[in-house]
C-alpha cells in the first residue's frame, strides 16, 4: 500500500507540480496588479477589483471552453501508446498525429470566437456598473480598467488553448519559465504605465489594466515559439484556423460549453458575492477583493491537481486502467487537503503578515484591514472545499462528463450558497461575513456532490468498458 500511494504521487505529481507552479506563476499576474491598485488608495483598489472580477467571469468562461483540449489529447497520445504496444506504431502515430492537430486547429477558432465575443461582453458590462448598487466613485474608474483589460482576453484564450494542447501531450514545462517572466514585465510596465514614466503618459489605475492586456499577447506569442521549437510539437501547431475541422470545432464546443458554464457557475457565484459585498461600501469591498485574491493563489493549487488529475484520469481510461482512475481522485484530495492545511494554519495565526501586501492599516485603509481579518478565518476553512469541488470537476472532465459538473455546480452555488450569503449577510446582519460563510456553505455542498458523482460514473463506466485482456 505505501508503494502504491507514493508511486501514484510521484505520477499524479510529475504533471501537477509544474502545472501548479505555473498557475502560482500566472496569478502573481493579477497579485501584482491588486497590490499595485492597493498602492494606488481604498477606491482605486475597489474598483481595480471590481473590474478584475468581471474580467475573471468572461476569460474563465474562455478558458472553459478550451480545457477539453487537453483531455482529448491525452487520450489520443494514450490510444497512439496502446497502438505501439500492439505492434501498429507508424499507423497509430500517424493518427494520433492527426487527430491531436486537428484538435489543437479547432481549439484557436474556438478561443478566437469566445476572445472577441468576451471582449465586447466586457465593454458592455462596464456600461451597467453604476446600475448594479456600486458606489459613483468606483464604477468610474472601473469602467476605464475594463475598457483597457478586454484587448487581452484574445491573446489570454490563444495562450490556454496551446497551454492545454502541451499539457495533454506531457510536455508543459515550457509554461512555468514564460509566465515567470510575464510577472516581471507585468510589474515593470505597470509601474510605467501608472506613473507614466519614459515619456508615456499618466495612466494610474487604467495602467494597470493596459499593461495585463500586453503582457497576455507577449506570453502568447513566447508560447508559440517555445512550442514551434520542440519538435515533437512544432508539427502538431498551426495557426491556420481556416482549416478548422467544423466537426472537431463542434464537438470541442459541446464539451467544452458545459465546462465553460459551470467555470462561469462558479466565477458568477464570486462575481455576484463582489456586487454583494460592494453594497457595504469601498472598505467592504476593498477587504472582500484582498481576501478572495488570497484565496484565488492558493486555489491555483487545486487548479494544478485538478487539471493533472483529469488529463491521467483521461490517459488511464484510454487504457482501460480504471483502478488507477479511481486512486486518481484520492491521492489528488490528499495532497490538496495537506496543502490546504499549512496554509490555513498560516491565515490564523499572523493575519496581519497575510494582508500587509493588499491592505496597509497605515495608507488610509480605514475599515478594510479589520474586515479582512474577519474574512480570513472563514477563509481558512473555505479553501479545503474550494480546492476539493474544483478537483471533482477536473476527475469528471477525465470521464469527458461535463453536463454533470455544470449541474451539481448550479444546486450548489446557486440554490445553497447564494441565498445562505444574502440571508446571512441581510437578514442576519453579518454583512460581508456573512458573505463569506454563504460562499462556504455553497462549496462545500458543491464539493460533496461532485466527488461522489465521479464514484459513481467511474463504476459505471468500468463495468461498460471493461479492462481489455491482457496475455
Amino acid at each position: 500500500m505505501p508503494t502504491t500511494v507514493l508511486r501514484d504521487g510521484r505520477a499524479l505529481g510529475a504533471l501537477a507540480v509544474p502545472l501548479i507552479l505555473t498557475q502560482l506563476a500566472q496569478v502573481a499576474l493579477t497579485t501584482t496588479d491588486t497590490v499595485m491598485m492597493g498602492l494606488l488608495g481604498t477606491r482605486e483598489l475597489a474598483a481595480g477589483g471590481l473590474a478584475i472580477v468581471v474580467f475573471n467571469q468572461l476569460r474563465t468562461m474562455g478558458v472553459g471552453l478550451v480545457t477539453s483540449v487537453g483531455n482529448r489529447t491525452a487520450a489520443a497520445a494514450a490510444r497512439a501508446e496502446r497502438a505501439a504496444g500492439g505492434g501498429d506504431d507508424a499507423a497509430g502515430a500517424k493518427a494520433a498525429d492527426d487527430e491531436v492537430r486537428g484538435i489543437v486547429r479547432a481549439s484557436l477558432a474556438v478561443a478566437t470566437l469566445a476572445g472577441v465575443i468576451g471582449a465586447v461582453l466586457m465593454v458592455l458590462i462596464g456600461r451597467t456598473l453604476g446600475l448594479l448598487g456600486q458606489d459613483a466613485d468606483v464604477v468610474g474608474p472601473a469602467r476605464a480598467m475594463l475598457l483597457a483589460l478586454a484587448p487581452g482576453l484574445l491573446p489570454c484564450l490563444w495562450f490556454q488553448a496551446v497551454r492545454q494542447f502541451t499539457v495533454g501531450m506531457r510536455r508543459p514545462q515550457a509554461l512555468l519559465r514564460i509566465t515567470i517572466a510575464s510577472v516581471a514585465v507585468n510589474a515593470g510596465l505597470d509601474r510605467v504605465l501608472i506613473d507614466g514614466t519614459f515619456g508615456l503618459p499618466r495612466l494610474g489605475l487604467t495602467g494597470i489594466g493596459v499593461a495585463t492586456s500586453t503582457v497576455y499577447l507577449l506570453s502568447f506569442l513566447a508560447l508559440f515559439v517555445s512550442v514551434k521549437r520542440d519538435e515533437r510539437l512544432a508539427p502538431l501547431l498551426t495557426l491556420d484556423l481556416t482549416k478548422a475541422d467544423p466537426a472537431t470545432v463542434r464537438q470541442l464546443v459541446a464539451l467544452g460549453v458545459p465546462i465553460a458554464a459551470t467555470y462561469g457557475s462558479e466565477a458568477g457565484f464570486f462575481s455576484l458575492t463582489a456586487l454583494m459585498a460592494g453594497s457595504f461600501g469601498p472598505e467592504a469591498l476593498a477587504a472582500h477583493t484582498a481576501v478572495n485574491q488570497l484565496v484565488y493563489i492558493v486555489f491555483q493549487v487545486a487548479v494544478g491537481l485538478s487539471h493533472a488529475a483529469s488529463v491521467n484520469v483521461s490517459r488511464e481510461l484510454a487504457l482501460g486502467h480504471h483502478d488507477d482512475a479511481r486512486r486518481i481522485k484520492n491521492t489528488a484530495l490528499a495532497c490538496a487537503a495537506a496543502v490546504m492545511a499549512v496554509v490555513g494554519l498560516v491565515y490564523l495565526t499572523v493575519p496581519r503578515l497575510v494582508l500587509a501586501p493588499f491592505l496597509d492599516s497605515g495608507s488610509g485603509s480605514g475599515q478594510a484591514p479589520a474586515i479582512a481579518a474577519q474574512l480570513l478565518v472563514v477563509a481558512a476553512f473555505l479553501q479545503f472545499f474550494d480546492c476539493a469541488q474544483n478537483i471533482g470537476v477536473g476527475l469528471l472532465r477525465g470521464l469527458d462528463d461535463t453536463r454533470s459538473g455544470f449541474r451539481i455546480t448550479l444546486v450548489g452555488y446557486w440554490a445553497v450558497g447564494l441565498p445562505a450569503s444574502w440571508i446571512l449577510a441581510y437578514a442576519g446582519g453579518l454583512d460581508t461575513l456573512g458573505i463569506w460563510l454563504g460562499l462556504l456553505t455553497g462549496l462545500a455542498t458543491t464539493a460533496v456532490l461532485l466527488l461522489r458523482r465521479y464514484s459513481r460514473s467511474l463504476t459505471a463506466h468500468a463495468l461498460a468498458h471493461p479492462a481489455p485482456a491482457t496475455c
